[in-house]
């Protein structure tokens, strides 16, 4: 493969880096007045990534993908159908970010430079195909989310959740690490056809040790429980922006990164993970939905609703299949269509002096007040639950229907009655808002960026949904198609 072919499959991480290092100039020069326009242009230089990563998935010439800079890099279906969401996301939250900071004055041109160079590493997680690559794309995204989440300098809570977040990830990326000098060591490969050769033949229990250090790795990013404690203490002392895309885009690129991990160098012993993959489903399901139970913070509470939803998308990859890779990255487009929304709802909840409020007592009787703000967060909340008409139903059908396909029909039965719990938490919103008396916290009024988001996500996990599911079916089925074909 030549060096011009290979920068043309990377030209989405090209984009985004020399972006990203012209705006830093800008930053760097220009000062803190230059915060808007380097936001714009951060925008627009994502919106050209995800345009052309759009081509590379839609050309029927690039439809067996291609391998880039001696097959450490591989542009699929797969990764771009997981780049596009991730681009999404980001440009959903930089939309909105601004006005969250305004009361504030913290907001510095640095923090949308921070998530393009997060995008990039995530851009580069996706798309990996030798262990050496994924931890590069891994750790340049977890670098620049340890600034984000401590980047609210005059608050306490913030610089807590940068410290924990980081202690954390350092131990995560530890385990990683050991895992992968495991599997190099038993395989002597870090490339995942090698790897997946060597394990062909056979199982030692060193592989198996890494094999299982490796998933314990990517479990603490995705937040599966055992691995789950950092999340409801991050989400809630880092700045909200910041919170909804920590549940977001570096959610979407972990598990992404985890499917082709587990069913790429690992695909040939599916039976020796299944167990742990099934382990980890049941418990985020059971602890995320009991978890919110009884949180009064709404950012805690859909930390625990972030962890509850990676347990049922753990579903899709406990079956193995190909059919349940296209379910789980089915249900990944609604979720960062259904959490975007709620955190968006959340940051639009101001009292009458602009500060943000974020408690459930707060949002009491929301729907005499701000009724629009009410019924987008209302169908927020039911689509999260998995009620019909709503995609969150369909998004939690798919990923039950290849359960059921795998011949794991108990998996499915255990998940879809533990589903009941989370929906008592989810409807205990929409009844505050519609039934309690009105609070009369919240009086401030959104800004147009953010109901557009917050419009466009709504009609998105709405009935309306249902007249994308052809066009989402066919992306999702290429992208997992070419997981497969690679493995």
């Amino acid at each position: 493969m030549s060096y011009a072919s290979s920068f043309y499959f990377t030209l989405p991480e090209v984009i985004l880096s020399l972006s990203g290092l012209a705006l830093l100039m800008v930053a760097a020069f220009a000062g803190k007045a230059s915060a808007r326009i380097v936001t714009i242009l951060s925008v627009a230089a994502l919106f050209g990534a995800g345009i052309f990563t759009a081509h590379l998935l839609s050309d029927p010439a690039f439809a067996l993908g291609g391998d880039a800079f001696s097959g450490v890099y591989r542009m699929d279906a797969f990764g771009s159908y997981a780049k596009i969401l991730i681009y999404l996301a980001t440009i959903g939250i930089l939309m909105v970010t601004q006005r969250y900071f305004d009361s504030t004055g913290e907001y510095r041109p640095e923090y949308p430079v921070l998530m393009i160079f997060g995008a990039v590493g995530m851009g580069m997680m996706v798309s990996a195909v030798d262990l050496m690559t994924l931890y590069l794309g891994l750790e340049l995204s977890s670098l620049s989310s340890y600034v984000l989440a401590s980047y609210a300098r005059s608050d306490g809570r913030s610089a807590e959740a940068g410290l924990k977040y980081f202690v954390l990830g350092a131990l995560a990326s530890g385990i990683l690490l050991y895992g992968m000098s495991l599997v190099y060591g038993f395989t002597g490969a870090t490339d995942y056809l090698s790897i997946l050769a060597a394990m062909s033949d056979g199982l030692s229990g060193g592989m198996l040790f890494g094999l299982v250090f490796v998933l314990a790795g990517l479990a603490f990013k995705i937040s599966a429980v055992p691995f789950h404690m950092w999340t409801p203490d991050v989400y809630e002392g880092a700045p909200t922006p910041v919170t909804a895309f920590f549940a977001t885009a570096p959610k979407v690129a972990a598990i992404a990164l985890l499917m082709r991990v587990a069913l790429d160098p690992f695909g040939a012993q599916v039976d020796a993970w299944r167990q742990i993959v099934i382990f980890s489903a049941l418990a985020s399901i059971v602890v995320g939905a009991l978890g919110a139970i009884g949180q009064a913070n709404l950012k805690r509470l859909l930390a625990y609703s972030s962890i509850n939803n990676v347990g049922f998308i753990l579903i899709g990859l406990a079956a193995g299949t190909q059919a349940g890779a296209g379910a789980m990255l089915v249900y990944l487009a609604f979720y960062v269509a259904m959490t975007l929304g709620s955190f968006v709802a959340v940051l639009m909840l101001r009292d009458g002096e602009g500060r943000q409020v974020e408690t459930l007592a707060d949002i009491a009787g929301l729907s005499r007040s701000h009724k629009g703000l009410a019924l987008c967060l209302a169908v927020m909340m039911f689509s999260l639950a998995g009620i019909p008409p709503l995609m969150g139903f369909w998004g939690k059908f798919v990923v039950f229907r290849a359960a059921v396909d795998a011949d794991l029909i108990l998996l499915a039965a255990v998940g879809i009655a533990a589903s009941v719990i989370g929906a008592f938490y989810y409807l205990k919103i929409v009844k505050v808002m519609y039934f309690d008396e009105p609070a009369g916290v919240v009086a401030g009024k959104g800004d147009a960026a953010s109901w557009v988001v917050l419009a466009l996500t709504t009609l998105f996990v709405s009935p309306l949904g249902f007249l994308l599911t052809i066009w989402l079916g066919n992306w999702t089925n290429r992208a997992a198609a070419a997981l497969f074909f690679a493995a």
